[in-house]
């Protein structure tokens, strides 16, 4: 069942080590139900905690939670993402008010490691190489039609992205994500929320939405 939720991990660490960690795993979070469609949520913290892990790969945990946000997404409600006329009938003067409610597969995995390129590189059918530029990598998860897909996300959007997923206005994720690296671009991000399909609903004004 670990190996089935999280195979990217397993094609990186190798068939032993990955063994051996789920093995200690199971021995301390035996599973409580026959359904084994949610066995494995607690796995990323856990290979924080396992020495071997830790030690040699510190990347290993946020790439098992974006596999984890992988098949959180693909189990996620079905939704009707928003089209871009959704948008462009907005009052420009009130889109700082704007509350948008993401679509329910849309997941983000902030990351100081290249979490993306290692998951992309170590996939199935790929050859894995050295990375020439080692520096952190935020992941956008989601699964607006049939397939779940995986995005690289710029600086600063995860933290504007997690700030609408909160509930707070398009004003307040723009400043989170200006707060978060000096790099973000509020129009690029605002851009591939539409592009990407990840608006699922719209709330003018300062109307509260149920998350």
């Amino acid at each position: 069942a670990l190996a089935s939720r999280f195979p990217v991990v397993e094609r990186l660490v190798g068939a032993e080590f990955f063994g051996a960690m789920a093995r200690a795993f199971v021995f301390g979070h035996p599973p409580r139900s026959p359904l084994m469609i949610r066995y494995g949520e607690e796995f990323p913290a856990f290979i924080e905690t396992f020495g071997p892990a830790a030690r040699r790969l510190p990347y290993l945990a946020d790439l098992a939670r974006l596999e984890d946000a992988r098949t959180r997404a693909f189990h996620a409600a079905d939704a009707a993402p928003l089209a871009a006329a959704a948008f462009a009938a907005l009052d420009p003067g009130r889109l700082a008010e704007l509350r948008i409610r993401l679509h329910p597969s849309v997941r983000v995995v902030p990351s100081r490691h290249p979490v993306v390129t290692l998951w992309s590189m170590h996939r199935p059918g790929r050859s894995p190489g050295p990375i020439a530029d080692w520096r952190g990598e935020d992941a956008l998860v989601a699964r607006p039609a049939l397939e779940v897909e995986v995005h690289r996300l710029r600086p600063g959007t995860a933290a504007f992205f997690l700030a609408l997923g909160r509930g707070s206005p398009l004003g307040d994720a723009a400043e989170a994500g200006a707060a978060a690296s000096e790099e973000f671009d509020p129009a690029a991000a605002l851009t591939a929320l539409v592009a990407l399909g990840l608006a699922a609903s719209l709330h003018p004004g300062t109307a509260e939405i149920d998350r």
